[in-house]
């Protein structure tokens, strides 16, 4: 699938919303908060972060409540209900104030540099950017060699599945426009799937979209909460509901231009 081009007569954005799932991450908050809030502010990114406590029991509320009043642009929310990663994010997007949205992992691991290069792109009338390490100018640090083995094959298996050239489609890493968020509920992905669920639907849906190159390393504290045995299964059932609806719906759902 190709992407539609980019609208030159897009309304600009006003504020950029951060959203970042966490559970268990007293450890990384703090560097992961402060030096993302740093580059959006250097890159004169009007902007507000959203970190989403999804259950958390080492301390890391309390912590999000000294962040906010460190760095008042900080959002606290917290997960009250049942927990999941695409719970928290769903939570966190439907908490947050921004007409642009990114998803960002809490564990350090995406760099906040890329985050202001996607606050450009989708000023330029995209609606969707999307991160991929796996391209010229991309690289990853550090990434488990069975965790990068399944994560090739994953993204193979995606791009044969829809046609599309975009190689790191479960990578949470992503930009939006608030409207294709809005155009792609409701999102049912509980877990790490949702990482698949919104860029796929995104595509299938007729949102423009555009690739960049970005860097990726590994978690320095803490573990992480993706255990691959677990979402196969769920991975699978997104994919397959998406192209149902891709070659079933008629069309149903695609954006009207």
């Amino acid at each position: 699938m190709v992407s539609p081009a980019p609208n030159p007569n897009a309304p600009p954005l006003k504020l950029f919303s951060v959203v970042i799932p966490a559970r268990d991450e007293a450890d990384s908050l703090p560097a992961t908060v402060e030096h993302l809030h740093l580059e959006l502010e250097l890159g004169r990114v009007p902007h507000e972060i959203v970190v989403v406590d999804d259950g958390s029991e080492d301390g890391t509320w309390e912590l999000l409540r000294r962040l906010h009043e460190k760095i008042p642009v900080v959002s606290p929310v917290q997960n009250t209900g049942q927990h999941g990663f695409g719970r928290a994010v769903a939570l966190g997007l439907r908490n947050c104030a921004g007409d642009a949205v990114a998803i960002m992992m809490a564990d350090e691991s995406d760099d906040p540099r890329d985050a202001v290069r996607y606050w450009k792109l989708l000023n330029e009338g995209w609606d969707c950017v999307f991160g991929s390490r796996f391209i010229k100018g991309g690289g990853v640090i550090d990434y488990p060699k069975l965790k990068l083995l399944v994560n090739r094959l994953a993204n193979l298996f995606i791009r044969m599945m829809f046609g599309v050239r975009l190689n790191d489609t479960t990578n949470a890493f992503k930009a939006y426009r608030r409207t294709v968020i809005e155009g792609c509920e409701p999102l049912i992905a509980p877990h790490f799937n949702l990482t698949v669920e919104i860029p796929l639907k995104a595509i299938v849906r007729g949102y423009s979209w555009t690739v960049v190159p970005i860097t990726w390393r590994n978690r320095q504290t803490g573990v992480s909460k993706l255990k691959i045995k677990e979402m196969g299964s769920r991975y699978f059932f997104i994919c397959a509901y998406l192209w149902l609806e891709m070659y079933f719906s008629r069309g149903d759902y695609r954006r009207r231009r």
